[in-house]
């Protein structure tokens, strides 16, 4: 019932948000910075780093969007905001767009009135315990007590397994998976369970990531991206498009370190010369200049060189690509023609 009537607030909030507010764009402009909405602090994603600068594989996003629409990757307020919190900031104007590690589901885009833009990482939910526990299977959790963010998709999906599997649970409320950390580690609960991103992120945190093992299982479907509010549609098309921007510029092979050269003059391919406004009016069409997706991959590179450099394989998150692969390497990444 809880749950319900947070959703049934947020309608009335996210359908009026979205009337009103059907010029974000000239906002953005008029502030000279974009508010983007960011997790409270997950290394890897979104955290501030020794001088209290944000980065991150969705703050990458953040700045390709500010890169595009102002020509500054800097030019942007990082917005902490918990999964209570995140929907009241996007509804009520204080974040033009929310970049948080949050899943793509029906009653978010459809009943809170929001608009889901893409899909910047698939992930699915899993389970962390310690390896003293000697556990190698989350159907051996029964009666475990389990740290959970409250407001999110993992909360729900965590009732439906242990129902589905006919096993009970204890549940440890948490906002934010900083609380969450201290809590686990002392053994406040058995079990830490999120997405499994969040996971790796949290575990290479730890100071001895060894003593923890994150469970075979995978329990949801997690589609993770950036959101706006519905009533703004050519707002909507800006973070689609700059997000669509890095994905297709890995697969055409185009980088932080030769998108200048290649935009100094149209080439052969086609396709890559409307992408960096060499040939064509994409940019027109947005409200935006000829170069913006120029400047969105110069900000921190295309998907693949974000992914590498955040949360890949050789940094400590060591986050293997696999559905997030482009779809021409057996994954699921994928960006409409730029026609």
């Amino acid at each position: 019932m809880k749950k319900l009537a947070i959703l049934g607030a947020m309608t009335a909030a996210g359908l009026s948000a979205g009337v009103a507010s059907a010029a974000t764009l000239d906002d953005v402009k008029a502030r000279g910075k974009l508010n983007c909405g960011v997790t409270t602090g997950l290394v890897g994603f979104a955290a501030p780093n020794a001088n209290g600068e944000w980065e991150g594989f969705d703050v990458g996003v953040c700045r390709a969007v500010a890169a595009a629409v102002l020509g500054d990757p800097t030019a942007v307020e990082f917005v902490p905001t918990t999964g209570k919190t995140r929907f009241t900031a996007l509804a009520s104007g204080e974040i033009d767009m929310l970049a948080r590690n949050t899943t793509w589901t029906f009653s978010r885009d459809v009943d809170l009135g929001f608009e889901f833009v893409g899909i910047n990482y698939y992930d699915g939910q899993g389970f962390m315990v310690p390896k003293e526990l000697g556990v190698s299977s989350a159907k051996e959790l029964d009666g475990a007590t389990v740290c959970i963010q409250t407001g999110t998709t993992t909360e729900l999906n965590l009732a439906d397994f242990f129902r589905a599997n006919n096993i009970s649970y204890e549940p440890v409320p948490i906002e934010t998976n900083a609380e969450a950390q201290p809590l686990y580690l002392e053994g406040a609960c058995d079990v830490y369970t999120t997405d499994a991103s969040g996971l790796a992120a949290t575990r290479a945190a730890f100071e001895n990531p060894g003593d923890h093992v994150v469970l075979p299982e995978i329990i949801s479907k997690e589609p993770l991206g950036p959101l706006v509010r519905h009533g703004d549609n050519q707002w909507g098309d800006i973070v689609r498009w700059s997000l669509n921007a890095l994905i297709a510029a890995e697969e055409l092979g185009v980088t932080s370190a030769n998108v200048a050269e290649m935009s100094a003059a149209a080439g052969s391919n086609p396709e890559i010369n409307r992408l960096l406004g060499t040939e064509g009016t994409l940019g027109e069409m947005l409200g935006l200049e000829a170069d913006w997706a120029v400047k969105a991959i110069s900000a921190g590179g295309n998907y693949g060189e974000l992914f590498e450099k955040n949360i890949g394989e050789n940094t400590p998150i060591g986050l293997a690509r696999g559905l997030n692969a482009q779809w021409t390497e057996g994954g699921l990444l994928y960006s409409p023609p730029f026609r």
